[in-house]
């Protein structure tokens, strides 16, 4: 009963007439979802489906009031399942979290253990939220594109390449040897991109004004799409034969007009990243990389980190398509 009335803060998006109001909140553990693990929340991150569970779309949360937040790490509290003990550091992300169960935007979590995977040894909490649900879907794309083409087989092409799920694919393929093109719409960002160890940069309005031909030059031996639409139809029509690419992303489009030529002409493969219910065994051999031989040498530079007071400025900025990398949320501070 003592932990059941124990208040926390959370950041609680309400709907009234219509209208989305997001503030800082009091609550208790009892307010929160039935569950077998309870977490005390060390870190969270902000991805662009926090930002819209915050700005009202149901087509991610259905219902409100509602605390968002699909990534988070801690410390276990309490727990009814026999793989988790209290003091167990653990990762929550993606599944319902933080779309329709109140997610990591809260100082504490209530989650099927089915949902939880143990924090690896090589990895601090920060870390793991810098990967997150962005660094797991880059490290799913990478995992199935790594399957099938190789360093030597030739370039590989990132779209989005500032934001969460590209920066993160930029710095795993190079640092795994893959030479990357990255595309941005954001000319000013270069800099930053090279750093992370693109060998390249497409602009945005480059790729998307190439030709309208069903086929076109071969440029890349694959691609990890993170946006959708006409971009992704260009990089597979670019695709050079046996090539591969990843779709993860729809905030450009999620329409393709394409025909079927680079399929049954090049033999090019599209495969689909579901990072939302992935299978367990590929997120813990995954997580198992990505904090060893796949964990970027220059993961602090794709991260900002704040603090429960910012959040709501920066949804805004997400938004607006005007955040880059990482934004870790720091719940102890």
């Amino acid at each position: 009963m003592k932990l059941h009335n124990t208040m926390f803060k959370a950041f609680v998006v309400e709907e009234k007439d219509g209208v989305y109001m997001r503030d800082i909140k009091t609550r208790t553990i009892g307010d929160l979802p039935e569950g077998d693990v309870l977490v005390k929340v060390h870190y969270s991150a902000l991805n662009y489906k926090d930002a819209l569970s915050a700005s009202g779309n149901k087509g991610v949360t259905r219902n409100y009031p509602h605390t968002p937040g699909i990534d988070a790490v801690g410390v276990v509290v309490d727990s009814n399942s026999d793989t988790f003990s209290p003091d167990d550091k653990v990762i929550v992300t993606s599944y319902d979290l933080g779309m329709n169960t109140d997610g990591g935007f809260g100082e504490y979590i209530r989650v099927p253990k089915e949902w939880v995977v143990k924090l690896p040894e090589t990895l601090d909490m920060k870390e793991a939220m810098i990967i997150g649900t962005a660094g797991l879907t880059a490290g799913m794309s990478i995992l199935r594109l790594s399957q099938l083409v190789k360093p030597e087989d030739g370039k590989i092409v990132v779209s989005g390449a500032t934001g969460g799920v590209g920066a993160l694919s930029v710095s795993i393929l190079s640092k795994l040897g893959y030479t990357v093109v990255a595309i941005t719409g954001k000319e000013t960002e270069s800099e930053y991109l090279y750093k992370l160890g693109a060998k390249e940069i497409l602009l945005r309005s480059e790729i998307e004004n190439f030709d309208k031909k069903p086929l076109l030059k071969p440029l890349f031996a694959g691609g990890i799409d993170t946006v959708g639409g006409v971009i992704l139809e260009n990089i597979i029509k670019a695709t050079q034969p046996m090539g591969v690419v990843t779709s993860c992303g729809n905030v450009a489009s999620p329409k393709l007009e394409l025909t079927v030529f680079p399929f049954i002409l090049r033999g090019v493969t599209l495969i689909g990243i579901d990072s939302q219910d992935y299978p367990m065994a590929y997120r813990e051999q995954v997580w198992k990389k990505l904090a060893k031989d796949w964990k970027p040498e220059t993961l602090a530079d794709t991260c900002t980190e704040i603090t429960l007071n910012e959040l709501n400025e920066k949804i805004d900025l997400m938004l607006a398509g005007k955040l880059k990398g990482r934004t870790v949320l720091n719940m102890g501070a």
